[in-house]
């Protein structure tokens, strides 16, 4: 019988990034973008492919002039690969496989290499899809991500996810990469409409609420001014709420090897609202309904006072967001059933690849990791929720009687 042999492998891997904020990215007179593209390993000026969703450029019809004007300024830094790429805006470009394989093309037909870059400019969805795309050519080419909503300047773009959706699953195609740099320009904040510049404010309340408290009651006081659009309040939450996130990441499990997700608080039923409203919902709008639930849930089941989840509550109606729709309820009776938010479970379940890990809440800024969760303790949950919607309590401490 022949002796077994054994070859053991074990290495680390430093990735470093930065995450960078400014105004006026592509003014020719603002050296940021120039300089974070430093010098490459040859002699040669290396290619930058610009991908940009658009819903940005037909909100910014200056956007691929001005591209076009800075490299011309800068072209001892980089070299334009082409004229700027546009693509499907919103949940629609993770959604079509053929972004993907547009964004591929042009990154072979223009010779981009692994000492070249990939510059996705537009909101999380783009990022995510064109982060896969870049991800797997030449087994990853350089991203630079340039988020243009709130939600992913302060969260969705700051992480090291890229993905699309397949088989009418969210993120079920995807790859854990690293960004060369990621940088966040408010100037792009102020075309957004309502919905965006108010959905991802909900990611800060989610990270806020199970990392600092100090974080939300900043939220609270600032709330008014948000809805207001204020850009000095919106500028500081989105700073704090990226570096919360970009903390996580650093110290936590960035790959997700293991079975726990803290920042997908309320995520395992955002993930499914969308999916059963065929995405009317913007993701953060879902996560707000999805914090609404779980919070709920926390209070119902004896970890979390009730004047805590009032405040949760109230946050996020003063913020204009819904915590109630109406496919939260259709077929609770069939937790099987495909349109069931209760069959969100088990997806969310698959999706970590291990144990059901769910994060709830015993305080604000505490999160506590279960591992099941009381579908009776749910349904009555989102009944509350109906009511709550129903009765308005903005400004009502007292609109809970249990």
């Amino acid at each position: 019988m022949k002796k077994n042999r054994i070859i053991e492998q074990s290495f680390a891997v430093p990735f470093h990034y930065k995450v960078l904020f400014t105004q006026g990215i592509f003014e020719e007179n603002n050296p940021l973008f120039a300089e974070a593209i430093p010098e490459p390993n040859t002699s040669r000026i290396p290619k930058a492919l610009f991908v940009i969703d658009k819903g940005v450029s037909e909100a910014h019809p200056k956007l691929i002039a001005q591209i076009k004007a800075y490299a011309e300024t800068h072209q001892d830094s980089f070299e334009l690969a082409g004229k700027p790429l546009e693509v499907l805006a919103g949940e629609s470009s993770k959604n079509d496989p053929d972004q993907v394989q547009v964004v591929l093309q042009s990154i072979e037909a223009y010779g981009i290499d692994r000492h070249s870059y990939v510059v996705a400019i537009g909101g999380g969805a783009v990022l995510d899809m064109v982060g896969f795309a870049a991800s797997i050519a030449h087994r990853g080419v350089r991203l630079i991500r340039i988020p243009t909503t709130t939600l992913s300047q302060n969260d969705s773009g700051i992480g090291v996810k890229n993905s699309v959706n397949f088989f009418g699953k969210k993120n079920f195609l995807g790859v854990f990469d690293p960004p060369f740099a990621v940088i966040n320009d408010s100037d792009f904040l102020t075309t957004l409409g309502e919905r965006d510049w108010r959905a991802g404010v909900a990611e800060a309340i989610k990270v806020a609420l199970i990392k600092d408290a100090a974080f939300f009651e900043q939220l609270e006081k600032d709330a008014a001014a948000i809805v207001e659009r204020d850009m000095p309040a919106m500028e500081d939450q989105i700073f704090r709420c990226a570096e919360l996130h970009a903390a996580h990441i650093r110290g936590g499990d960035p790959f997700e090897k293991g079975s726990s997700r803290p920042l997908d608080f309320g995520h395992w039923a955002a993930h499914k609202l969308e999916q059963v409203t065929d995405y009317r919902l913007r993701h953060g709008e879902a996560v707000a309904i999805g914090i609404a639930l779980d919070t709920t849930y926390s209070f119902l089941q004896g970890m979390l006072d009730e004047d805590s989840c009032m405040r949760v509550i109230r946050l996020l109606m003063e913020l204009g967001f819904e915590i109630f729709v109406p496919e939260l309820k259709q077929h609770l009776e069939q937790a099987e059933h495909p349109d069931s938010i209760l069959r969100g479970l088990e997806e969310f379940r698959e999706h970590l690849g291990g144990e059901l890990t769910i994060m709830l809440l015993d305080k604000i800024g505490h999160g506590v990791e279960v591992h099941e969760m009381d579908t009776d303790k749910l349904i009555g949950a989102i009944s509350f929720l109906e009511e709550l919607a129903s009765s308005n309590p903005v400004g009502n401490k007292n609109i809970l009687h249990l």
